[in-house]
């Protein structure tokens, strides 16, 4: 059982090939500090490995031959799990935020949708605001596209426009960033 869930791990390319997991004849092996010990046959990397107590893992399949480095393979795994969750807290994610609107929207509350626009904005979201049309209404295509560049202007100081009002089908929609996204 023990050596079958070897075997998944040997084809998983989210954990390091270990030991006797490796199935190379010939490999550059570094030692636990990162210097050159030089190429060793498989099987003399194993014994160095065991002899200092500690794991023979494949860093490179890719060079010739490929590269291994004798560490402690707890340790190892601890700290690239670390380096994950690092790089997990420090990546930060935009959501798309939608404001609709029709194009013929009164004053109030087109200042209410711009209020939340700039809202999301400071949140860090994008903002999708898009304006719908019924039935014959279509035909005012050209004031929905005046409403969201004036949304644009209005909106200027916390957002810079990624897509510019785009006609698709019976809706107008326009996609806005915050402005320190890119800082």
């Amino acid at each position: 059982m023990d050596k079958t869930n070897n075997q998944n791990k040997k084809f998983s390319r989210n954990s390091p090939i270990i030991n006797d997991l490796i199935p190379f004849p010939m490999v550059r092996l570094l030692s636990s500090d990162g210097g050159q010990l030089g190429i060793f046959n498989i099987a003399e990397a194993k014994n160095l490995a065991k002899e200092q107590q500690l794991d023979l893992v494949l860093i490179s399949d890719k060079s010739d031959p490929p590269v291994c480095k004798i560490i402690d393979y707890g340790k190892y795994k601890f700290s690239q799990e670390k380096k994950a969750k690092e790089a997990r807290k420090k990546q930060q994610t935009t959501t798309l935020k939608e404001v609709k609107m029709r194009y013929n929207i009164e004053a109030h509350d087109y200042k209410v949708r711009l209020n939340q626009a700039t809202r999301f904005l400071q949140a860090g979201d994008k903002v999708k605001a898009t304006i719908t049309f019924r039935g014959r209404e279509i035909q005012h295509s050209e004031l929905a596209i005046e409403r969201l560049r004036k949304m644009a202007v209005d909106l200027s100081e916390v957002a810079e426009v990624q897509q510019y009002p785009l006609k698709e089908g019976r809706t107008v929609l326009m996609i806005l960033l915050p402005k320190n996204s890119h800082k």
